[in-house]
């Protein structure tokens, strides 16, 4: 079956950086794109990155430009998030998603910016 476990979360002071990883299973990993949503508390889930299959075509929400980098390694079945200058904002909990023959959706990690 597949299976999304996020990693890499926790509390990091502003300005700071966390990266996350998603390690995935029970599909072809280099034929689908894979994205990472995040959750902030009394807010709608949103899309904070994409990255096709290959990684060869990325996008960003406006909110994370300049600070995330997404990125895999097809080898390792694994999609990374980089977070830099890390904001208050931010704050929220990080989820993996693929849509192979269904959509799919990690546990999520909680990411914390605070001083």
């Amino acid at each position: 079956q597949v299976q999304l476990v996020e990693s890499g979360g926790g509390l990091v002071q502003p300005g700071g950086s966390l990266r996350l990883s998603c390690a995935a299973s029970g599909f072809i990993f280099s034929r689908i794109a894979m994205s990472w949503y995040r959750q902030a508390p009394g807010k709608e889930r949103e899309l904070v990155a994409q990255i096709s299959n290959t990684g060869g075509t990325t996008n960003y929400a406006d909110s994370v430009k300049g600070r995330f980098s997404i990125s895999r390694d097809n080898a390792k079945n694994t999609v990374y998030l980089q977070m830099n200058n890390l904001k208050s904002e931010d704050t929220a909990v990080y989820y993996c998603y693929a849509r192979t023959w269904d959509n799919f959706w990690g546990q999520g990690t909680q990411v914390t910016v605070s001083s």
